[in-house]
């Protein structure tokens, strides 16, 4: 049977387990559909892992993005066989003691994150967090790198590099940042009551510096900022087209957060939320872990994606990268990477299997 060619839609979901169904195959035909994002349900062994985004890829043409939340600590979906990366927390820690040697030691972790993951046929982690840590998210906490946002940015910068040079574009989140509120967007719709400028001295600097280094992609929060706008930030057009775009100047892809949770349930029902970040300013809209929330959006949205935010997305694809695990273990800097991130903390059994 031959692939079809089709374009990539603006909708990104999740499939069922660790092999494709008819319905997860149904689903990734449509025309609405650009991407898929893998969970830990989506991964029992390496072998496993190549041989479904084999067939992701193998679908259409051109090819579905496949991505992961793997940013390391508490938010990794692949470990046994991958590097337990650290909390991003603790590179931060290393900051507070020797800037030069954190800086050298995020790049790694970026590179030994983005070659694993690519040797395994995923195109990009939505990663890094970008999010300041001031000390009253639970949902952030240690997937923070830092207090300070000129440290973060930093840091952020040389995770960018390593990512870059590992084969993966970079996907910078929580725009303009989830680190000052209590509230977790996953169940709750949190409220941040500063105002611009506060926001802009601080939580915003990351994603400025970032946006200036070529950050690939952003995710915006679900958060309201009610100083700015009253809708959450990933349905603001404020927040993604007057600031985003017009002033801080990004060109690259907006992911809009899982339409899924519960912060974005203030836009309506899952094809109003669709078309609500959509139209804000999003490129691509994911819903997550609700097949019928993703069936009602196939069969009731109509959108066709425009042609800069098809340009966008073909830059998200996953750049040239070790064929198997075997051959990246044959690559000095992986081997030097892997020692390093060793330094962090990480004992022998946590890195990848032989």
């Amino acid at each position: 049977m031959s692939t079809p060619t089709m374009a990539l839609g603006p909708v990104v979901l999740d499939v069922a387990g660790t092999e494709l169904t008819p319905d997860d195959r149904r689903r990734l035909l449509h025309p609405l559909t650009g991407g898929v994002i893998l969970f830990s349900r989506n991964y029992a062994t390496p072998e496993q892992l190549l041989r479904l985004t084999a067939e992701i890829h193998a679908l259409r043409s051109p090819a579905l993005i496949i991505a992961v939340d793997h940013e390391g600590g508490r938010v990794q979906r692949f470990r046994q066989g991958f590097t337990a990366i650290p909390a991003m927390r603790e590179l931060g820690k290393v900051w507070d003691a020797n800037p030069q040697e954190a800086k050298h030691l995020a790049h790694e972790v970026g590179f030994v994150l983005a070659a694993e993951l690519r040797a395994h046929g995923v195109d990009l982690s939505f990663a890094p967090v970008l999010d300041v840590d001031h000390g009253n998210s639970s949902v952030i906490g240690d997937r923070a790198l830092h207090s300070d946002p000129q440290v973060v940015a930093e840091l952020a910068r040389a995770l960018v590099q390593g990512l870059r040079q590992g084969g993966m574009s970079a996907v910078g989140k929580h725009y303009p940042g989830h680190g000052y509120v209590r509230a977790d967007s996953h169940h709750e719709i949190p409220v941040d009551d500063r105002s611009y400028a506060e926001i802009e001295l601080s939580d915003l600097m990351p994603f400025r510096r970032l946006i200036g280094a070529g950050l690939g992609g952003i995710m915006p929060a679900h958060v309201i900022y009610p100083q700015v706008d009253y809708s959450p930030a990933g349905f603001s057009s404020i927040w993604l087209k007057k600031i985003l775009r017009t002033e801080l100047t990004f060109d690259g892809i907006v992911f809009s957060d899982d339409l899924s949770m519960a912060a974005a349930s203030v836009a309506g029902g899952v094809v109003e939320r669709a078309r609500t970040a959509l139209s804000a300013g999003c490129d691509m809209v994911l819903t997550c872990n609700n097949p019928a929330a993703a069936d009602e959006l196939l069969a009731g949205f109509n959108f066709s994606i425009p042609a800069v935010s098809l340009a966008r997305l073909a830059r998200m694809h996953g750049r040239a990268h070790a064929e198997s695990m075997v051959k990246l273990r044959e690559d000095a800097h992986y081997v030097d990477a892997l020692r390093s991130i060793a330094g962090l903390g990480l004992k022998s059994g946590d890195l990848p299997l032989a």
